[in-house]
């Protein structure tokens, strides 16, 4: 089947208005010399590749660290009606036990593969290896010091499904356990008061990613510059934004595409299980009460907790605020597919690649969802 007529974000990241073929739930031909008379004309539409959520703990109700896998089937199908073809969900900091039973969702899930449902391609584990004083909403009863071993266990159970692990780089042995896990997955610095030299280290051990940047982390200073200075200053370093419109302001957001370039943002939602609840709702995040009011999540203490927003909405948020199409549309598309390995799979429109695709108005105002080349309805 060809599409014709289509502006297509194309895996150089340019977009050109040309055709595409879909064959057996991949990605065939792009931009053909010569289209077939029955193609689909898509009326000069837009055509992205299927968004890709690699920091979200829940929505719908359910939460990936209750380990309940018809919640966890809940959240992929809400992910798929919002545009998110791919994802990997964010744990919370829990006892190993806990997030070994979650861990074991993911598995089932991955291998049954449901109709409708959003393909998941991985896990980040955020937590247990944080700093208390920038523990955010993670619970601290439940923090731990870097451990290897406990987190090899635990990779080994979701049969290498935990794509990136976090980690703040000022605790004991944060380096050397960075450079061991570097060797199975993306290490990635989060919940963190480190300082310059720390950080630094830690990037040079292996880490190739920042969590929720600005969130939870020092703010940079002249003098004492801390882990954003030191993540920009290495070319390896992806930085995840959480563009809900609350976590950070638009002008911040602004500032971190200068400073880190279109190539190394990747948009995140980091939604919790209120994602899709009405206003006013309580609900359970890692073990602590916490409400949505104004469009927030805040703990009992009034920190801000999780998004209830989605992929699309973070998105449509960063066109407005005035980033460059191709560099928004590919933070939400390949550079996630890079930090979590599924680069060859998903996250570009390109020969062999499995068809995933969202078909959008001009203004982003609506889409069509493909999933494997057949729509979503």
């Amino acid at each position: 089947m060809y599409y014709k007529n289509a502006r297509i974000f194309c895996s150089d990241f340019r977009f050109r208005t040309g055709a595409f073929q879909v064959e057996n739930g991949v990605f065939g031909e792009i931009l053909p010399d010569t289209v077939p008379d029955d193609a689909i004309d898509l009326g000069g539409a837009t055509v992205i590749p299927g968004l890709i959520e690699v920091h979200s703990h829940g929505n719908s109700g359910a939460d990936f660290s209750d380990g309940d896998y018809d919640g966890l089937k809940a959240m992929a199908a809400y992910y798929l009606r919002q545009g998110v073809t791919s994802f990997a969900p964010a744990s919370m900091t829990l006892p190993y036990d806990v997030l070994e039973k979650a861990f074991a969702t993911a598995v089932k899930l991955k291998a049954e593969a449901p109709a409708g449902c959003s393909r998941i391609r991985g896990i980040q584990m955020e937590g247990p290896y944080f700093s208390y004083k920038k523990r955010g909403a993670q619970n601290p009863d439940y923090l731990k010091d870097p451990d290897f071993e406990g987190f090899k266990k635990l990779y080994d159970g979701a049969e290498g499904l935990i794509r990136i692990v976090d980690v703040a780089p000022e605790l004991p042995g944060a380096a050397e356990f960075t450079e061991k896990a570097a060797k199975l997955c993306t290490v990635s610095v989060a919940h963190t008061d480190s300082d310059y030299d720390h950080a630094r280290a830690v990037f040079r051990a292996g880490a190739t990613h920042l969590t929720h940047l600005y969130n939870a982390m020092p703010a940079i200073s002249h003098r004492a510059p801390g882990v954003i200075p030191a993540a920009v200053e290495n070319p390896n370093v992806r930085a995840e934004m959480i563009c809900d419109g609350y976590h950070i302001h638009p002008a911040a957001v602004r500032l971190a595409y200068s400073m880190f370039g279109g190539s190394r943002i990747v948009l995140i939602s980091d939604s919790g299980r209120c994602a899709g609840m009405p206003e006013g709702s309580q609900f359970e995040l890692g073990g602590q009460d916490c409400w949505l009011r104004g469009g927030v999540a805040r703990l009992a203490d009034g920190t801000i907790a999780c998004s209830a927003t989605n992929l699309w909405v973070c998105l449509q948020n960063v066109l407005s605020w005035g980033i460059r199409e191709e560099d928004a549309v590919r933070s939400a598309t390949w550079n996630p597919a890079c930090a979590i390995g599924a680069e060859k799979e998903v996250g570009s429109i390109a020969p062999g690649k499995q068809a995933d695709f969202l078909v959008c108005a001009p203004d982003y105002s609506i889409k069509r969802v493909f999933l494997a080349g057949e729509e979503i309805q």
